[in-house]
């Protein structure tokens, strides 16, 4: 895996209570659209992408790469979970890092599908990676993914100016067994 180290992947899908975390499909590629092109989803991201171009843009079985995963719910497409390192970012504490996105349908917030799905994508890593740090980085405005950081267990590192508005970084550290 060239992003997050020496894992197996694709993973088993891994199975949560009520959701299934995925490679992505062809089939998937119609919720992609529809995720990206979202004025609700990127309210805190820049702004959606245009649907024409993604339509003509994007490849008829969407992207697979290590820690891209769908997050599916009764068999259809709810959301993405990102994991991947951290290059780039403009924070040092964040470098090198594993770093947690997640994106999701607005018809599904709001039911605790993005925790449910992150701790499992969480859990994931800590198999596949022991010991591995994670940051996840979101804007102060969004009320909904600050709240979610606090509930996985992030720990605020800084705050900085970027993209005209606050941003927030996390960090959540490993467990160690305590000697």
């Amino acid at each position: 895996m060239d992003d997050l180290g020496p894992v197996v992947w694709p993973p088993e899908p891994i199975r949560t209570e009520r959701l299934v975390l995925r490679e992505p499909e062809a089939r998937d590629r119609a919720r992609f659209i529809e995720l990206l092109a979202s004025p609700e989803v990127h309210t805190y991201l820049g702004g959606p992408r245009p649907r024409d171009e993604l339509e003509r843009g994007m490849p008829g079985a969407p992207e697979r790469w290590p820690g891209n995963f769908v997050v599916d719910l009764d068999g259809a497409m709810i959301g993405q979970i990102l994991l991947r390192r951290a290059t780039g970012h403009s924070r040092p504490a964040a470098a090198g890092k594993a770093d947690l996105g997640y994106l999701f349908l607005p018809r599904a917030w709001g039911f605790g599908y993005a925790a449910e799905a992150c701790a499992a994508a969480l859990g994931w890593l800590a198999g596949a990676l022991p010991g591995e740090p994670v940051v996840l980085t979101t804007q102060t405005a969004n009320v909904g993914s600050m709240r979610l950081a606090a509930k996985l267990g992030f720990t605020e590192v800084e705050r900085f100016e970027a993209w005209g508005a606050e941003q927030w970084l996390g960090m959540l550290f490993p467990v160690t067994p305590s000697s």
